[in-house]
């Protein structure tokens, strides 16, 4: 057996990996087109009394911030840990999201609550014109920005471990590659904005041709902001799941247990622990009971090598102790029930 260090991989190399660095050239170019057509859509909005289109800006507002937050998340990675800060600056991009979250929230209430007082009273006139010009931009606009994060980064490396790990529960000696987690979601998001921004086109063109139809737009307005809020959810599961040190989602405690029990010379195992400091950024600790008669050493570097392999995990703190037979009605060493 080779000589087993904790650190399978040599240092990655100072800055961004290529694949990061293409991700935020993306990014970057996103949310500068994401900024520009969003001050364009406020503007439009308000010559046009239009909360649809106000609506739609709001939800590129939450784009602009959850890239910024990726791009910052992005920098402050490449950030060496610190004595106070011992795992790094990775979760700054689930406070970013979170962030993001609440200002969606906060925009659309308003909008909400002017929808409301809209339906209450028509005393409101709807610009027809600019509504329809500048939602005929929006969707352009989230057009292009679906083209410029949907385009294909540079091969990937296996150099070091993180994001590149996708979770497995039975494959191949080497993690496969997942891509950029942060271009992934704000593609799909933009897809959801592009959705919403045919909405809103439609309604523009009803309004523009039948203008006694103008309830149209706060009608759209709430639609469109429940939609905005539903999307959400997603985005504050995870950051909640994260910010609680819950298991990695399509990571179960069942699966990591049995593969280390099933290394030779494991007896049982106690204090598993498996957490996601960030969605592609996961953390095992776990003690190891094994026989007497095994090698621990053997048994170290076998029980991180399937962790590494098996389930892409960033980081794997094990403990090796020789099994008594007390462990067997020792509190502290049952496992935990089902949530």
């Amino acid at each position: 057996m080779p000589f087993h260090h904790c650190h399978r991989d040599p240092l990655p190399p100072p800055g961004l990996t290529p694949e990061r660095l293409h991700a935020r050239k993306q990014l970057y170019a996103a949310c500068a087109v994401c900024f520009v057509f969003m001050a364009g859509e406020v503007v439009g909005g308000y010559l046009a009394h239009s909360l649809a289109i106000m609506t739609d800006a709001a939800h590129l507002l939450a784009d602009v911030g959850s890239m910024m937050g990726s791009l910052f998340s992005l920098w402050l990675s490449t950030r060496p840990a610190t004595r106070t800060m011992t795992f790094g600056w990775h979760r700054s991009e689930t406070l970013g999201a979170l962030a993001s979250v609440v200002s969606l929230w906060m925009v659309t209430g308003i909008l909400l609550y002017l929808a409301f007082v809209r339906l209450l009273h028509s005393d409101y006139h709807i610009e027809g014109g600019a509504m329809l010009l500048t939602a005929s931009i929006a969707v352009c606009a989230n057009l292009l920005m679906a083209f410029v994060l949907h385009q294909a980064g540079p091969p990937h490396s296996h150099g070091s471990r993180g994001a590149e790990y996708a979770p497995l529960e039975e494959g191949p000696e080497e993690p496969l590659p997942l891509g950029n987690t942060s271009v992934r979601a704000a593609f799909v998001h933009v897809l959801g904005d592009l959705l919403q921004s045919f909405g809103v086109l439609a309604a523009s063109i009803l309004i523009y041709f039948k203008p006694q139809y103008k309830a149209a737009d706060p009608i759209s307005t709430f639609l469109f902001s429940i939609c905005a809020l539903g999307s959400t959810a997603p985005t504050l599961r995870d950051v909640l799941r994260i910010l609680m040190e819950g298991t990695p989602r399509n990571v179960g405690f069942e699966p990591v247990r049995d593969t280390l029990l099933s290394v030779p010379g494991v007896r049982a195992t106690h204090e598993l622990h498996l957490w996601a400091l960030t969605l592609t950024y996961h953390v095992a600790s776990a003690h190891l009971a094994i026989d007497s008669t095994a090698d621990p050493e053997a048994v170290l570097a076998e029980a991180s090598s399937r962790l590494y392999s098996r389930f892409g995990f960033s980081s794997c703190t094990l403990q090796v102790e020789q099994y008594q037979p007390e462990m067997a009605q020792c509190l502290r060493c049952q496992e935990p029930p089902q949530a």
